[in-house]
């Protein structure tokens, strides 16, 4: 992506921890020389299962504008139903990508004009060895693989610092197995 400002918008559910992942996202980012790195989380309700979403900017100069992201480049979402619920896609720039935490095939996906990724990020979680319904480490995977914005290597890290003590390597395996089981296509 060769934007000034990368806008990317997260999409989860309380407990699914969209927000820890665009932490980790925001920080591998600014240790890899983005100068600019804003995140802004959005949530009503503060309960587990409740919509959440949540906003991060990336640029290599300084951000100044701080207003929520209404024209996305990247939309990531964690929960697929989320998908059939809400309009994910409102707003994202034609070409955009959307990446979704799905067990079904990226053709199934109909997002006109924009490219789509798909990994079953719940399925390799639980092979990491993670409890079911953890799937921020995992999502940031298929966000590595899809966007190519950061190096795999610097974002396991970043995670593992996350979740020390509390299963970093499982949290990191569960990244790498979903970069190797991302499907990445047009629709």
């Amino acid at each position: 992506m060769e934007r000034e400002i990368i806008e990317i918008r997260w999409h989860g559910r309380g407990g699914q921890g969209a927000i820890t992942a665009a932490k980790i996202v925001a920080n591998a980012a600014f240790s890899s020389g983005y100068a600019g790195v804003v995140m802004s989380p959005t949530f009503g309700t503060e309960r587990r299962g409740a919509p959440v979403s949540t906003s991060l900017k990336l640029s290599r100069k300084k951000i100044y504008d701080l207003s929520p992201i209404e024209n996305p480049d990247i939309v990531i979402v964690l929960d697929p139903l989320i998908v059939e619920e809400a309009p994910v896609a409102d707003g994202l720039k034609p070409g955009g990508l959307i990446i979704i935490n799905s067990p079904r095939r990226v053709t199934d996906y109909k997002f006109k004009g924009m490219k789509v990724a798909v990994s079953d990020v719940t399925r390799l979680a639980g092979e990491a060895g993670l409890i079911k319904g953890i799937v921020n480490s995992g999502i940031i995977g298929a966000f590595a693989k899809a966007s190519g914005l950061l190096d795999l290597d610097l974002l396991l890290k970043a995670i593992e610092e996350e979740f020390k003590g509390r299963k970093p390597l499982e949290n990191a395996e569960s990244a790498r197995l979903v970069y190797e089981n991302t499907e990445i296509g047009d629709s």
